[in-house]
This record gives C-alpha cells, structure tokens and sequence, in this order.
C-alpha cells in the first residue's frame, strides 16, 4: 500500500477535533499502536491547552502533547482523523483538496495543501448521497464530487476496498451495529429486505458527544431510560435511517433511539420478516459463515449480548433467533459505541488502509466487571 511507511514502521498521524469523546478514545487505543505516530492533536476550544490538562489518563503516554488550532495542520502527515461535527469535516476536506474531479469518481487521492495523506472520517459527511445529505442534515454538501471517493468503513464487509483506498467513511455508531447484526441475515435471504425492518438501539451518554445539554445531564440520564429524536424531527425520521437502508439495501427501516444510563455502549435488537423457512441454528450459521475471518466478531450461541462484554474493546457481540409464532428474525449486537462504534473501528480500517494486522493497536476482551 504506502511502500515508505511499511520501510520505516512509522505512519505520521494527525487527529482533527481530538478533544472530543472519539478523539480521546483514538488516542487510548493509538498508545498501543506499533506504526502510528500521533504527532498532531487538532481542536477549537482548547487550542493551546496541553493534552494532559483535558484528558489525564491520556498524560502517561502523551506527556509533551498540546492541542494546536484547526488551521495549523503540519505538512508531511500520512493520516487524519476527522473527529469534528458533521458539517466541519467536509469543509476541512473541501480545504484540504487542490483538485477536484467531478468526472472522475474512481478517483483515490485527495491533493492537499501540506500533501497526500489518507484521511479516516468519524462524522456523518461522507456517508450519504449529497441529495440524501442535505436531505438528513439541513447542510448543502461542501463537497458534493468527492463523496464518492469514499470507501465505507465497515471492514467486516468492505476489506478490499478498505485495502485500496486513501479515502474512508467510517459509519455512525447505531448503523455500525445494526449492519453487523442484519447485513449478513439479508445478503443469505434469510430476512427479507423489501419488508419492514424495525430497529431498537439504546446507547451510553457518550453517544451524545462531550458537550453536556439538559437531555444529558445527571439528573436527567440517572435511573431514566427514553427514546429521542423520533420521526418528528425536523428532517423527518432520524439521521442514521437512511445509513441503515443505504449499507442493508434495505427498501424501510423504522429506527428508534435511546438513551440508557450508562457512560457507553450500544445495543441494538433488530427485528425482520424471514424471507423464507428459517430456524435459529439457520441464522447462527449463516453469522458464522459471514464472521468466519472477522476476528472482532463474537457470536454467542445461546446467551445475549451485553455492553459490558465489549466495554473498551473493537468487539462486537451477536446473536440471532426465530420466533416462530410471529414469524420474526430477531438479530441483537451489542457494541462499545466509541470502540466499534467509532475509534476502534476507525483504526482497523487505518490499519487495512496501510496493509498492517487487522488487529494492530485493538483489544477484543471487555472490562468486567
């Protein structure tokens, strides 16, 4: 892949909006990895800041790191990490490209001002259709001819593309695990993709991002458990809807949202119509024929998943049943939404991206208790 990086074992990394939870969490697990180097920490707020005074438990590691602005990217970086909010990280993009060619959608390399780097992106600016974009987010797209260029980051499915891109989109925490737990049961016709697809998910508070609002605060998230963001809002039903339907092909997805109280972690339980005969030993093979080679995925067998089996870890936990007298495909994932959610995965599509161990840098054993 990157010939002068795999020479010197050394992949000089910048992370954009690095004060943020993700940021953070890149960092945790990028203190274990053997060929990044973090050498840049980008942030608006707490620009000038050393990274030890925000985030302590980071100081070990990082003990000389300070948060720099946004607009003093240093030249010769092989890779960034966009961790802004969505709408931030394509005008970055849109910065960063010397070139655009509309014409050209194959097109791999993004031209910037200090360079060619790969970039990784967390936010949600890459992942949709421009029309679809401004659609879900009341944004026009800052850079609407490069949104193609993106290869997905879901590497349990799109390796050889992860393989041979500079450019990744990495899906939002929520889409992240329900594709895990449909994608493999629709693309093996065990859940019929033209019927209903229905989609509760709970996540951790660190789901809402590092700026507390009066939905997050204490009193509000301890010993409550709600749903948010319906299909009241503003742009019409919630804005990883359409990232489900576009990664499952699937026709209607209805997804529901909540928050649960605890810092981290999501749970998913997906529900579809089987499209045809199936039982349960059926749609646990069918996982295990798909997660075979996918050293992150665990699928349980008999028991549920649960978040605090993948808390602080890139695992992803999964299991499937039929109920037969609703004629029902249930499908349940449980993930870390900062780890597979976001960071970890982030990193092993880096870690495809530049030809290294898949799992360079993650760790698959939760924190229990």
């Amino acid at each position: 892949m990157n010939d002068k990086n795999m020479k010197t074992g050394i992949i000089k990394t910048g992370i954009l909006g690095a004060s943020g939870f993700v940021g953070a969490e890149l960092l945790r697990f990028l203190a274990g990895h053997s060929a990044i180097d973090v050498e840049y920490v980008g942030a608006n707020t707490t620009a000038g800041k050393s990274l030890s005074d925000v985030y302590p438990h980071l100081a070990i590691h990082y003990p000389n790191l300070k948060f720099e602005s946004l607009d003093e990217i240093p030249s010769g970086l092989d890779l960034l990490f966009l961790a802004l909010p969505h709408g931030e990280a394509g005008e970055q993009v849109k910065k960063m490209a010397a070139e655009i060619n509309a014409e050209k959608t194959d097109k791999k390399d993004v031209e910037i001002s200090n360079g060619k780097t790969h970039i990784i992106d967390l936010t949600a600016d890459f992942r949709l259709d421009p029309t679809q974009y401004e659609q879900t987010y009341g944004l026009e797209h800052p850079v609407p001819d490069l949104q193609k260029s993106f290869a997905v980051g879901i590497p349990e499915f799109f390796t050889s593309e992860l393989a041979n891109s500079k450019l990744v989109s990495v899906p939002g925490c929520y889409t992240t695990a329900t594709v895990l737990a449909l994608k493999p049961l629709i693309d093996g016709g065990l859940v019929a993709k033209d019927k209903k697809i229905i989609v509760d998910a709970a996540s951790g508070v660190s789901g809402a991002g590092k700026s507390p609002t009066e939905t997050t605060t204490f009193n509000n998230v301890d010993e409550n458990f709600f749903a948010y963001k319906l299909s009241s809002n503003k742009f019409g039903p919630h804005r990883h809807t359409p990232e489900m339907e576009q990664y499952l092909g699937a026709d209607a997805v209805l997804f529901t949202p909540h928050l649960a109280p605890m810092n981290r972690g999501i749970l998913a339980t997906c529900y579809g119509e089987s499209a045809k005969n199936v039982n349960t030993p059926d749609l646990l093979a069918c996982y295990k024929k798909a997660y075979k080679n996918s050293p992150f995925i665990q699928v349980l067998d008999e028991e549920s998943p649960a978040t605090k089996h993948t808390l602080g870890t890139n695992a992803a936990q999964l299991h499937s049943f039929y109920d037969e007298k609703t004629k029902t495909v249930v499908a349940l994932a449980a993930i870390d939404n900062l780890g597979k959610g976001a960071a970890g995965q982030a990193i092993q599509c880096a870690n495809l991206m530049f030809g290294l161990d898949e799992k360079e840098g993650l760790g698959s054993v939760g924190l229990y208790p």
